[in-house]
């Protein structure tokens, strides 16, 4: 009988949480970027703040960075899906700036991918599934805002800050979805 009542207990606990988690308000996540977070650590002045909320029902991200104090000339920003201390690929992008590099033109993203601001930068927008690139290693299709969500939601996704001193990234944060608080 004691087992039924806890089971009891937890499925109420679990329909109580789900109904909290379709309040209308979407989750919230965010995440500090700083060089030591970067993939090798990188000692910079440089830091940003990452706010977003995800849609109530998943079809869009709002999203707003502010980064002040990079060192070099800030190249491109970007969300990753890569866990902490690992290098993934780029799924949704912030700014770019196009470049010569080697005696090649650089794309800076997308097309209506805004330009970025150095050495401090703000930008605000709505990411769409349309807005997902493909990463075929990690079998993220072009269009799959949904298993960006996911990855979010598990940790394993981070925005950085690249520049002309650290193409590989100068600043780097672990989202963390903190949902509604």
């Amino acid at each position: 009988m004691k087992k039924v009542a806890i089971a009891t207990a937890l499925g109420a606990l679990l329909v109580g949480g789900m109904a909290n988690a379709d309040d209308g308000k979407g989750d919230k996540i965010r995440a500090r970027l700083v060089g030591f977070q970067e993939v090798p650590s990188v000692s910079t002045q440089g830091t940003a703040t990452f706010d977003a909320v995800i849609s109530p029902n998943g079809d869009a991200i709002d999203y707003e960075i502010t980064y002040t104090g990079i060192q070099g000339t800030v190249t491109q920003s970007h969300m990753h899906v890569g866990q902490r201390s690992v290098i993934g690929g780029i799924v949704l992008w912030i700014c770019g700036t196009p470049q010569i590099v080697s005696g090649s033109a650089t794309t800076g993203g997308p097309a209506g991918t805004p330009t970025c601001t150095s050495p401090d930068g703000h930008f605000a927008g709505t990411w769409r599934p349309g807005d997902v690139q493909t990463l075929a290693t990690q079998q993220i299709k072009t269009g799959e805002l949904n298993e960006v969500i996911k990855a979010i939601h598990a940790g394993v996704a981070y925005v950085n800050v690249h520049s002309t001193i650290t193409p590989s990234g100068e600043i780097r944060g672990q989202v963390r979805a903190n949902r509604r608080d």
